[in-house]
């Protein structure tokens, strides 16, 4: 979230283009309103947004009881203004200008975190999972992934064994511009099916009539 609406675009664009879902936020207020009526893997809060600044946002965040990750962005790089920021609730840090490659390893880092901390390789049945390279294994060669076939993948895999549902899958995974009526979540659950369970007698990747899709284990029916 930033206060500056083209640099909050671009910064938006370049998630997207990595298969992150995003909301935009311009000011404090908003930001603390979207969080309070989504559920988010992670935001991103710039220090100095109008309204509520970002320390404030971070510390009205954690009063609640949220544990969502958090990372600050700021143009200042005085060790008081990122003390402040941590001891507000804040995560990580980050100082702008910043590369963008950077703020990826972060993101990446505090979602493997989360509210706990999530391993780098996930193994659920003899699907093996590496959330560092984006790409997974099961009993034959590493097979690859596009950035949304992935985000779909792991969003499933951090639910093993629970049912979710189009909507949930929509907001994690695409974002608040995902049209409900569009077949897409279909076509790329199809995709997933066809990479790991084709020519597997155990199918893992599961549909639930009524209630969604599942990532299974394979335990039981």
């Amino acid at each position: 979230m930033d206060d500056e609406a083209s640099a909050v675009q671009m910064l938006a664009k370049g998630l997207r283009e990595q298969s992150y879902a995003v909301d935009i936020a311009l000011d404090g207020e908003t930001a603390l309103y979207f969080a309070s009526i989504n559920s988010y893997d992670l935001i991103v809060l710039d220090v100095l947004m109008p309204r509520r600044n970002g320390v404030e946002v971070c510390r009205e965040l954690r009063s609640t009881g949220s544990a969502v990750p958090i990372l600050m962005l700021t143009a200042r790089d005085e060790v008081s203004d990122r003390i402040l920021g941590l001891d507000a609730g804040a995560d990580d840090y980050l100082t702008k200008p910043f590369d963008f490659h950077e703020l990826l390893a972060r993101v990446r880092a505090l979602l493997r975190r989360g509210p706990e901390l999530q391993p780098q390789i996930i193994h659920i049945a003899d699907l093996v999972i590496d959330t560092r390279s984006r790409m997974a294994r099961r009993g034959g060669p590493m097979m690859e992934f596009t950035g949304k076939e992935y985000a779909l993948l792991d969003y499933l895999a951090r639910h093993v064994n629970e049912v979710v549902g189009r909507a949930q899958i929509g907001e994690h995974v695409w974002d608040e511009g995902f049209d409900p009526f569009s077949n897409l979540i279909e076509v790329y659950i199809g995709r997933l099916r066809r990479k790991i369970d084709h020519d597997h007698a155990i199918k893992l990747l599961r549909t639930v009539r009524g209630g969604g899709y599942m990532l299974s284990t394979g335990d039981s029916d």
